[in-house]
């Protein structure tokens, strides 16, 4: 029988060769970057069949930030895959099954990934509760004055190199998190992988840009690459942007106009960004930036009812009975939540008739505020217990402002 456990030091090289053959890369790693990748922060997960690894799964702390800014511990789930000989054999059910109850047990609220297929975790209890939108614009459209060459609200912006990006990233990063709900911690590992401290790959130093307030303050960082794209002795070149970072809008503005400003680029590729992002409009032409991509994103596993929805805030008022589904084991039952903007409380609720029955999944979804009761119950997702009960879930769950998780781990 395959045995799901903890690889040992010495099968790391084989459970990264696994990892590499799930996700039909060369399956032989280098050996700086084999090291390098082991001192990746987490918990590794394995299945082995007759001395070989054939799947492979990691976690590792994180935190996310729920409606209203409170940040909630979380099992971030990154690293699965079955090899193609041992596909349909339940490994991924015994590993994630593991993993999830070892969180539950640690006192996680939720468990974390970023789905690289859609039907796979809806059956561990995860559901889809952000989505990102990916944007391309087309520089020549976008009506920017051609001779703009820095912001005009007394900030400025500079280059700045790999150091200067470790030194005040995490602190910028951490505004933007406790304001975004959605958004997710990003370890001192992250910070070294994304500026060539640590190299998990082959490495490229990308292009750095700051934005600094009048006041000296900074409030925006991108990072970004650029092609060598001539056609007919003209330049077509085409700047991809890792990452943005804008704490105001200003700093979001100045950044994007600096991209659409730089000699020879003709398209800028935004990479992921929120479902109501302020880009398209950012530009005096909004249509000079076309949708390229548009999906789900983060996927959240509740681990405790109770602490979840007490954790976020609520700006209507309202009492809901919630029978949740878990067929997972881990935090089903019947509960009363009681919200007003003031605070929440949710606690068992016996034998209490039930104004919603819905699965775990879909209370993740309602629970960061991006999805609505009301079309969850008309595509037969929630089942309404009460008359009205999905139009009141609905007003009592949706917050102003729609979650973004910016990574991808």
């Amino acid at each position: 029988m395959t045995d799901v456990r903890i690889p040992t030091h010495d099968e790391f090289e084989d459970w990264q060769r696994a990892l590499n053959t799930g996700f039909l890369r060369p399956p032989v790693t280098q050996p700086e970057q084999i090291e390098a990748r082991r001192r990746l922060p987490g918990r590794r997960l394995g299945a082995f069949d007759g001395g070989r690894c054939v799947a492979t799964l990691r976690s590792f702390d994180q935190e996310l930030t729920a409606v209203g800014g409170t940040a909630v511990p979380a099992n971030a789930i990154s690293n699965v895959t079955v090899s193609p000989t041992h596909r349909r054999r339940g490994l991924l059910t015994r590993m994630m099954g593991q993993d999830l109850a070892a969180a539950k047990e640690r006192g996680d609220v939720v468990a974390t990934l970023i789905a690289a297929e859609y039907p796979i975790y809806g059956r561990y209890g995860f559901g889809p509760a952000t989505s990102t939108t990916e944007w391309t614009i087309d520089v020549p459209r976008a009506g920017l004055d051609p001779r703009w060459s820095g912001p005009g609200d007394g900030g400025r912006i500079d280059l700045v190199d790999p150091e200067d990006v470790r030194k005040f990233g995490p602190e910028l990063h951490e505004r933007l998190r406790r304001a975004q709900p959605g958004a997710v911690s990003r370890g001192e590992h992250w910070w070294q992988a994304n500026t060539g401290a640590l190299r998990l790959g082959d490495w490229t130093e990308p292009f750095y840009a700051v934005y600094r307030s009048a006041g000296g303050e900074v409030e925006g960082l991108v990072s970004y690459e650029a092609d060598d794209n001539w056609q007919g002795k003209q330049p077509q070149n085409t700047a991809d942007v890792n990452w943005l970072i804008g704490t105001t809008p200003a700093a979001e503005r100045a950044l994007w106009w600096y991209l659409c400003s730089i000699d020879w680029i003709t398209k800028v590729k935004s990479g992921w960004r929120g479902p109501s992002d302020l880009l398209p409009h950012l530009l005096p032409d909004p249509r000079a930036a076309r949708v390229t991509e548009q999906a789900d994103w983060l996927w959240v596993r509740i681990l405790d009812v109770v602490r979840a929805l007490e954790a976020r805030t609520y700006d209507g008022e309202g009492t809901l009975v919630l029978q949740v589904v878990d067929e997972g084991g881990l935090t089903g039952g019947r509960f009363r939540l009681v919200a007003s903007p003031e605070g929440a409380s949710c606690t068992p609720a016996g034998a209490a008739d039930a104004d919603l029955t819905l699965e775990v999944g879909e209370l993740a979804r309602l629970w960061l505020g991006d999805e609505s009761a009301l079309r969850l119950a008309a595509l037969g997702r929630v089942r309404e217990e009460r008359e009205g009960a999905a139009r009141k879930a609905d007003a009592l769950f949706r917050s102003p402002g729609r979650p973004w998780c910016p990574d991808l781990f």
